[in-house]
């Protein structure tokens, strides 16, 4: 892998310690990077991109780097923030110019020629919806417990009833704050008939049948590469609440499952995927979901450093690892 060459552009916030890890990485094999957020733009952040027969071509500039529209190698599409506008315009005024950001910046963004993403942002959004990822992990053939995604009361006491236990999950990360301004997450809880009331009915709910399983699997696949961890310790079916109480062992994949998941990220045409599983006293894999854009730096160095080295090969050498 010769080092120099095009550059990779790393689409991202800047507290992103994932991220920080791949550039990490790229500096240390002397790949030219630059970080751009699109939410800096029209701050600090300009393009100029010119279409034609001959492709596309032109370039975006941020505050310490210039990067030709045309000569991209790779993209790494991690965490940007919103798009924003000048604050002394009207509501309907902004409003109009961060859609305009979007399809403008964020369409010639997605748009590079010859780039490879890590992953397409397109691709991202379109595996992002739960149902479409149940429906797809059960078409790849993975085990999918049974789910209820419903906003029917009825239907989902009936559901508790013919599968408990049940879980409720949020079908999506989205921010959400509290009073004070402080970020809040919507936990995975255990569900029971009696909590289930008509407020039901105001938004979709996805209610899952409680995996009896004896610990977690994060599965991250980086191209071909598959780093599987098995993950101990959590005193609640929602590990991420009790880190400090984990342990990490990496594991082997269960040929049944690495070709499901194989399959999985070529139906989404995805090249980056963070996977979770639940696994029972029989050794059984049920997956639970697939985040396109999953974190993964918190890992102990041993476990990082692997996928870290097989993001970087990927953008490095522009989807050829």
């Amino acid at each position: 892998m010769a080092a120099g060459g095009p550059p990779v552009l790393v689409v991202t916030r800047l507290d992103d310690a994932t991220a920080d890890e791949v550039i990490t990485e790229l500096n240390r094999r002397r790949v030219p990077v630059t970080r751009l957020d699109p939410g800096d733009f029209p701050d600090t952040v300009t393009f100029g991109a010119a279409f034609g027969s001959r492709g596309v071509s032109g370039i975006v500039a941020t505050q310490t780097r210039t990067v030709d529209l045309g000569g991209v190698r790779s993209v790494y599409w991690r965490r940007p923030t919103p798009y924003t506008a000048d604050l002394a315009m009207d509501e309907q005024t902004t409003r109009w110019a961060v859609e305009e950001a979007r399809y403008g910046l964020g369409g010639t963004l997605a748009a590079l020629p010859g780039a490879h993403y890590v992953n397409h942002p397109w691709r991202n959004r379109d595996a992002e919806y739960k149902p479409a990822q149940l429906a797809m992990a059960a078409r790849c053939g993975l085990t999918v417990p049974p789910t209820l995604i419903t906003n029917d009361v009825d239907q989902a006491r009936a559901f508790v009833h013919d599968h408990g236990p049940v879980l409720y999950k949020p079908l999506r990360e989205t921010e959400f704050a509290g009073a004070d301004g402080r970020a809040l997450t919507v936990w995975i809880e255990d569900v029971l008939t009696d909590q289930l009331d008509d407020r039901v009915r105001h938004t979709a709910h996805l209610f899952q049948q409680r995996v009896p399983k004896v610990a977690d699997v994060r599965l991250t696949a980086v191209g071909e590469q598959l780093t599987a961890v098995r993950i101990d310790g959590s005193p609640g079916v929602d590990w991420r609440r009790h880190y400090d109480r984990l342990t990490y062992d990496l594991i082997g994949v269960p040929s049944k499952v690495a070709r499901g998941v194989h399959a999985y990220l070529r139906a989404f045409g995805l090249v980056f995927g963070a996977f979770d599983f639940g696994l029972d006293r029989e050794g059984r894999w049920h997956w639970f979901e697939c985040n396109p854009n999953g974190q993964w730096a918190w890992f102990p160095d041993r476990i990082t450093s692997l996928i870290t080295s097989a993001v970087a090969d990927q953008l490095q050498d522009g989807g050829k690892a």
